[in-house]
């Protein structure tokens, strides 16, 4: 009697054993989910509102126009101002005009440049990607938090290029390197201030909606009614305490003070006030519209 053996086939033994590529995929997948951090974490936040950040400061680079407005327009406008209203301004104060214009210039370019972000976030609201944003497993406060941060990048880059551009015209730091960074710093909380009520106003409004008009406007009021513009002195008595008291005028004054030396603790109590302010009053709104904003149909 013959006794019969099955044949085994090397290759398909071979290949039974090996894992499939299907596996495989599905393991790096399991192992990368794992390795994330809750979506509600701190961490998660960080990390993702940095990337997040990048890829607006990425958009802002590619969109020449815009970048060249932000960087190029501050400039001119304060060559401009020293050119036309140096010697007037000058023998009004009896000081060098250019204390007043370049932090003038300063906080007139960081309003402008939020202007341009908030139209921005306005314009990916209606063609939908607020709402991809939105569904991705995501933090969801990484996009809004992500957004003032490069206004804080960009308000950074372009006070540092003003302050360079403004050696040219006569500005110089007197009082020390201290001073001369809480200038920066004062330009920084100045324009994440701003930056917050015009997202605030941006995911508020409706798709498409004309916010550079009226912004615009509102900073143009704020740039010409000011101390670095001209002297308070020099505006009517009715109109002097508006002046004194708007957000720009301390904020001027602050810088001008820390540049060239005088009196700082009443201009910085009202800034804190003015920025305390206005955070308390537009981050909810900020967060509730972007929430809106992203989920509407």
């Amino acid at each position: 009697m013959s006794t019969s053996r099955a044949h085994t086939d090397p290759t398909e033994t071979r290949n039974a054993s090996a894992p499939k590529a299907s596996d495989n995929l599905d393991s790096a997948i399991a192992a990368a989910e794992a390795s994330l951090p809750p979506e509600r974490s701190i961490r998660a936040w960080w990390s993702q509102s940095m990337a997040l950040a990048g890829r607006q400061l990425r958009v802002l680079v590619r969109d020449v126009p815009t970048l060249t407005q932000s960087l190029l327009f501050p400039v001119l406008s304060m060559i401009m101002f020293k050119v036309v209203l140096g010697d007037a301004i000058g023998k009004a104060t009896g000081q060098d005009s250019a204390y007043g214009t370049v932090p003038l210039v300063i906080l007139v370019g960081a309003m402008f440049g939020s202007v341009a972000s908030a139209t921005r976030l306005n314009n990916e609201r209606r063609t939908g990607l607020l709402s991809r944003l939105y569904v991705l497993p995501i933090n969801r406060g990484a996009d809004l938090t992500s957004r003032i941060a490069s206004d804080l990048v960009r308000i950074l880059v372009t006070t540092l290029l003003l302050l360079a551009a403004g050696h040219l015209i006569g500005f110089r730091f007197t009082q020390g390197v201290g001073p001369a960074i809480g200038l920066i710093g004062v330009a920084l909380a100045y324009g994440a201030a701003f930056g917050i009520m015009t997202l605030a106003l941006a995911v508020n409004a409706s798709p498409g909606a004309p916010i550079v008009p009226y912004l615009g406007l509102f900073s143009s009021l704020l740039m010409f009614f000011n101390s670095g513009f001209s002297p308070l002195s020099a505006y009517p008595e009715w109109l002097q305490p508006i002046v004194a008291n708007q957000p720009m005028t301390p904020a001027i004054d602050l810088m001008r003070a820390l540049a060239v030396g005088g009196p700082i603790a009443e201009n910085l109590i009202k800034i804190v006030i003015w920025t305390g302010l206005l955070l308390a009053v537009f981050i909810y709104p900020a967060l509730r519209g972007y929430r809106l904003a992203a989920t509407a149909r």
